[in-house]
């Protein structure tokens, strides 16, 4: 038998990080309009897509944290 040598991590606050993109996303009367418009692309479109960016951004230090926890095991 292999022995399970992780630890159970508990609450970190940096994980509320990723309410951010979920609660943009979520509150679509917030972004359901046509204007303002960028190259053509109505509101409603271009919002989702720079969520898109905006996710990996709120992603990055919540990875780079785990990632240093790992390391100092």
């Amino acid at each position: 038998m292999v022995a399970n040598n992780s630890k159970r991590k508990g609450f970190r606050p940096l994980y509320l990080l990723l309410l951010i993109p979920y609660a943009a996303m979520m509150w679509v009367p917030s972004y359901n309009r046509i204007e303002p418009m960028i190259a053509g692309i109505p509101f409603f479109y271009w919002y989702q897509m720079l969520w898109i960016v905006l996710g990996a951004a709120v992603l990055l230090p919540i990875y780079f944290s785990e990632e240093r926890g790992r390391d100092g095991q």
